[in-house]
C-alpha cells in the first residue's frame, strides 16, 4: 500500500512540474499584469502566483479532465479580486493615480492608471482569451457589466486623460 501512495505521489510530483515547466511564465506574466508591478521586481505577483499553484496542486488529483491551467487562471483572478478588494475597500471604486512617466515599463504604467478590477477583466479578456461570460460568472457579474468595464478599461488605455493645458505666456506688445 505505502509502495503504491509513493509511485502515485511521485506521477502527481511529475505531471505538476511539467505543468507548471509549461504554463508558469504565461502565468507569471498575466500575474505581473494584473498586480501592474514592473517585470523585474514584482514580489506581489510572485506571491500571487505560488498561492495559485499551491492550491492549484492541493486540487491537483480532482481535476478529472479539467484543464489545470484554467484553474490555475480561475485561482489567480480570484485571490486578486480577494486582494484588490480588501486593499482598496471594494474593487473598482477607487481610481489609482497615474504614475509617473518613466516609473516601470510601458505597459505596465498604462495598466496602473486602471483600477483593479478593470485590470483584472482586461487581463482575463484580452490577454488570456476568456470570454465574456466565463469572465462573468468567474467573477459574479452579469455579462453587460464585464463588457462595460472592458469597454470603460480599454477607452483609458487608448485615450489616456491628458495633462494639464499649458499656458499661454503673455505677449507684450513693444
Amino acid at each position: 500500500m505505502r509502495e503504491r501512495r509513493a509511485l502515485q505521489s511521485a506521477r502527481r510530483a511529475r505531471e505538476f512540474e511539467a505543468f507548471v515547466a509549461g504554463a508558469a511564465g504565461r502565468l507569471l506574466h498575466a500575474t505581473t499584469l494584473l498586480t501592474a508591478e514592473p517585470p523585474n521586481a514584482n514580489p506581489r505577483a510572485r506571491r500571487l502566483l505560488t498561492l495559485a499553484l499551491a492550491h492549484t496542486y492541493a486540487s491537483w488529483d480532482r481535476l478529472r479532465g479539467e484543464d489545470p491551467y484554467d484553474r490555475a487562471r480561475q485561482q489567480l483572478a480570484v485571490r486578486f479580486a480577494r486582494g484588490a478588494w480588501h486593499q482598496y475597500g471594494a474593487l473598482g471604486r477607487s481610481r489609482p493615480s497615474p504614475s509617473p512617466s518613466g516609473s516601470g515599463s510601458g505597459s505596465v504604467a498604462v495598466l496602473a492608471r486602471l483600477t483593479p478590477q478593470e485590470r483584472l477583466i482586461l487581463v482575463l479578456r484580452m490577454y488570456e482569451g476568456v470570454a465574456e461570460e466565463q469572465t462573468a460568472a468567474l467573477l459574479g457579474l452579469p455579462v453587460e457589466r464585464v463588457r462595460a468595464i472592458c469597454a470603460r478599461a480599454m477607452t483609458t488605455l487608448l485615450h489616456p486623460p491628458r495633462g494639464p493645458a499649458p499656458t499661454m505666456a503673455k505677449v507684450v506688445p513693444s
